[in-house]
């Protein structure tokens, strides 16, 4: 990769990739040394064959940078650890048959952009709240709709864990939401 190149990269993919480790990682410090990281691999990398866009090729370099990231930073945790104990009762939902005890709440989309933009920081707050695994877990898989597969192997857990995991993962951001979105 020549110079130029690179800083053409850097100025057309950089806001890009910060997003991208921004939404897995959770961490503004983190996702801007992650995708330092990725720049300097690219730069010092003769392996673009440009058989894919720069984008791709970087992207996928990144996805390796988190990944290290999360293995470095995130020990397994306990099933019990998950969450406090407030929490944990997720039993107030269901009757004794598993079926919802209560509906959820019907959820309009916000049409209003102010309504949006606060909504979105009440979501951003409730992700905030769920351990780190279960939060990235929950951007994953229900907001940038990765398959279950990327995500075990990203978090380096099993799809069962997975699938336990995401559902506290929903039902700790349900359980934020009805409190702090649709009832106020």
């Amino acid at each position: 990769m020549t110079t130029p190149n690179a800083h053409d990269w850097l100025t057309e993919h950089s806001d890009y990739l910060y997003r991208f480790a921004l939404a897995r990682l959770r961490d503004t410090h983190l996702a801007e040394d992650v995708v330092q990281e990725t720049f300097i691999a690219a730069i010092k990398s003769p392996s673009f064959a440009e058989q894919s866009s720069p984008r791709t090729w970087l992207t996928g370099i990144l996805k390796h940078k988190i990944i290290d990231v999360m293995r470095k930073n995130v020990r397994e945790i306990a099933a019990s650890n998950l969450m406090n104990d407030e929490d944990a009762n997720m039993d107030e939902f269901f009757d004794e048959t598993g079926h919802w005890s209560e509906q959820p709440l019907a959820w309009d989309i916000p049409h209003d952009a102010l309504q949006q933009k606060q909504f979105l920081t009440t979501l951003q707050s409730c992700m905030d709240k769920l351990p780190t695994k279960l939060a990235s877990l929950f951007m994953m898989r229900d907001i940038h709709e990765t398959d279950n597969e990327e995500i075990c192997k990203e978090l380096n857990i099993t799809s069962t864990n997975a699938w336990v995991m995401l559902y506290r993962a929903r039902m700790g951001i349900r359980k934020c939401l009805e409190i702090n979105w649709l009832q106020a």
